[in-house]
């Protein structure tokens, strides 16, 4: 049996490689990890909200002309893409969107871009953003990048914002208080599996013999359930209990936003928070708080 640290990451793997994966597998530096993963989320694309970006599409609505509907796209997450990919597929072997060529695209960080770059589009998407890794840094970034592609224009065509269910608001509230107009359409759903608090549960059982344990939340949704595979929710507060001094189940999220939904939803606060939400933002947040455990 492997006695690597065993780092159980909530998430579907990414396919046909993880970045994830393979950097906790085989660091540069460091001692190696045994990353697993247990898929929380299930997702459909939403239809109406298809229908509508599909729609744009085939009216080329979507351009840099002057009467077009939108001038620019704004991704923040790879289901977003996945579903935009679906839209642009449906015109493979004819010519395309030639019409998207000149439009920026912004997105929120590498994983994103990766999903944008293989997007089967000729001429290939303009993306920007991939340095960001928040919202709350995309949004000035687009105010600035947006604002310079039309800078001949005094009102900047609309942006369209393909969202999930749930999501955020920072980036459509810093640009519409500029002035800017951003319409987000729905474009795909999620919901919590019904299997995932019990594969968790079992995960935790396999891994119970080991001295230290990693598990890592990329999204608010199924904290309820981890916190109580983990014993660490009061089921008639709905509050996480207090850390106990000889835990040995450590938690780290990947970005602010699911720190946050722990921290005010729980009253639980994980031990790292990744500065960037990438596979290197994570790993060095791991290894600063594990030296210190040393």
């Amino acid at each position: 049996m492997s006695q690597k640290t065993p780092i159980l990451l909530l998430k579907t793997k990414s396919v046909p490689g993880d970045a994830y994966e393979e950097l906790f597998s085989s660091p540069p530096n460091g001692p190696a990890f045994d990353p697993s993963f247990v898929p929380v989320l299930e997702h459909r694309f939403d239809e109406p909200g298809m229908a509508k970006v599909r729609s744009a599409l085939q009216d080329r609505t979507i351009s840099t002309a002057d009467d077009a509907v939108y001038g620019g796209l704004i991704f923040t997450s790879q289901r977003a893409v996945e579903a935009f990919t679906k839209l642009a597929e449906e015109r493979r072997g004819e010519d395309g969107w030639p019409h998207l060529q000149d439009v920026p695209v912004y997105n929120v960080g590498p994983a994103t871009t990766r999903a944008l770059k293989a997007v089967p589009q000729a001429p290939s998407l303009q993306i920007f953003g991939e340095h960001t890794g928040t919202g709350e840094k995309l949004a000035p970034f687009i105010l600035e990048h947006y604002g310079a592609w039309y800078r001949d224009r005094e009102v900047k065509p609309p942006l369209l914002f393909l969202v999930g269910e749930k999501r955020r608001d920072v980036i459509p509230n810093m640009l519409t208080r500029a002035g800017w107009r951003v319409d987000e359409v729905v474009i795909y759903g999620t919901r919590e599996l019904k299997s995932f608090k019990d594969e968790f549960t079992q995960r935790l059982e396999d891994t119970a013999d080991r001295p230290r344990r990693w598990v890592v939340v990329f999204s608010p949704s199924g904290c309820d359930s981890m916190l109580s595979a983990m014993g660490l929710l009061d089921e008639s507060t709905g509050k996480a209990k207090p850390k106990r001094p000889d835990q040995n189940i450590f938690v780290a999220t990947i970005g602010p936003t699911t720190r946050d939904h722990l921290v005010q939803e729980f009253g639980y606060e994980p031990d790292v928070c990744a500065e960037q939400p990438t596979p290197e933002g994570l790993w060095q947040g791991i290894s600063r708080f594990s030296s210190c455990l040393e």
